[in-house]
């Protein structure tokens, strides 16, 4: 069902599972996405914070409700904004109770991330804002506490039945953490296997994700014979069967996309020409944890090709473009007649060509001015992307079409706080 972006963004960052016991030692916290609650001789291992306020003081409810144990350490599942935004509020209550201050556990690579969050904050709150317009998302950086002891490949916590370990599973994001309990046959994949859509490598706003780096962690899992995976935002998974089918297909699915990736480009084939002569086969794709819901195979097709191409689109035009308010000037200053341009534009958008579209409008919209007509187009191309919105299945495409006409409806083309 194609839903809106405003409805799905209320929920596209909530797990799937609320609270659960998986035994007496393992508890299933709401946050964002699944979190993780692990019951040991020295106290609780927890598995990912909130996002602060009132979702974490509900994952503390929560737990108190399961056990008074002390919270004895607070694994970071990996680094981006909010599944961690919520430590200093646990930090709080250790202190409330008396209890020593919980161990900060992550991988390396994310103190590296957090200080590159920071570095870039103005950035980031601008991608946030795309990527999410209906969410008020902390400034980056602002709530985040760099963990106190970190890991490079794996980490065991306890020992005997108490036996945790955390391993490296650079997927999503290089400093992904995986908590696997040997004991009860457990996984706690996390950010690994999201769990509701295709792994979301190539997401528009985001550094690269590297492929067959993900479907190798994939296979390093499916390796621990696991009989219950907890996915990052998906219900539990049951069973070794099916456990592993979800894995393993994954896997085979992202090498699949290389593959024939690789072939198109060595034709000497474009992105865009890739993504529109694919044919992805339903043996691999036409699962329900492969669904185009926040990622896409589009997204897969960029990521891949920026891994062996430079940043040219082949379009000699744009090797050394001139100023972007200049060369929109200079294509209007082409047109002799806009209003035709605009017809255009809305009669295909009434034949169902909304994309097709978008194309023709922008031959008036990115232009610089306050004319009658090119507000008109701006206006119209708001309009194009609320349909396109409705179009397309990713949460991501429809929240930027959705914040793009938001932009538009203001009156601006650009996100340049400046302009």
């Amino acid at each position: 069902m194609q839903d809106d972006a405003d409805a799905r963004s209320k929920n596209i960052l909530t797990g799937a599972v609320g609270v659960r016991e998986l035994n007496d030692h393992v508890l299933v916290l709401p946050a964002q996405g699944n979190a993780l609650a692990v019951k040991t001789a020295d106290g609780i291992v927890l598995v990912d914070s909130g996002s602060g306020r009132g979702m974490t003081a509900k994952m503390i409810t929560c737990l108190r409700e399961w056990s008074d144990l002390p919270v004895k350490a607070i694994c970071y599942s990996h680094g981006h904004m909010g599944y961690n935004d919520g430590t200093a509020d646990w930090l709080k209550h250790a202190s409330e109770r008396g209890d020593p201050a919980p161990e900060l556990i992550g991988h390396a690579n994310i103190t590296r991330r957090f200080a590159r969050y920071r570095e870039t904050a103005g950035l980031q709150d601008t991608l946030n804002g795309m990527q999410f317009p209906q969410l008020k998302i902390s400034t980056a950086g602002e709530n985040q506490i760099d963990p106190t002891r970190t890991f490079d490949d794996r980490l065991v916590l306890g020992e005997g039945g108490d036996r945790i370990e955390l391993l490296w599973a650079p997927s999503e994001t290089d400093d992904v953490l995986a908590l696997w309990l040997p004991g009860d046959g457990i996984l706690y994949a996390g950010a690994a296997f999201p769990g509701t859509t295709l792994p979301n490598v190539g997401t528009p706003l985001r550094t690269q994700r590297f492929t067959i780096r993900w479907a190798e962690t994939l296979d390093m899992l499916a390796g621990l014979n696991a009989t219950v995976l907890i996915q990052e935002f998906g219900p539990i998974v049951e069973g070794e069967d099916a456990v592993r089918e979800r894995l393993t297909i994954t896997a085979e699915a992202l090498r699949w996309l290389r593959r024939e990736v690789v072939a198109r480009m060595n034709r000497g084939m474009s992105d865009v020409e890739i993504i529109h002569d694919l044919d992805c086969p339903d043996a691999l794709f036409d699962h329900t944890w492969m669904r185009e819901r926040y990622g896409a195979i589009s997204y897969l097709v960029r990521d891949i090709y920026r891994e062996e191409n430079g940043w040219w689109d082949r379009n000699p035009t744009s090797l050394h473009p001139a100023p972007p308010a200049a060369a929109q000037a200079a294509i209007l200053s082409a047109i002799t007649d806009p209003a035709a341009v605009i017809a255009r534009a809305r009669e295909l958008a009434a034949g169902g060509e909304v994309q097709l579209a978008l194309h023709v409008i922008d031959l008036l919209a990115q232009a610089p001015g306050d004319d009658e007509v090119l507000k008109e187009a701006r206006q119209l191309k708001a309009e194009l992307c609320h349909g396109r919105a409705k179009e397309v299945r990713p949460y991501v495409s429809k929240a930027l079409y959705a914040s793009s006409a938001k932009l538009l409806e203001r009156g601006q083309t650009s996100w340049s706080k400046a302009s």
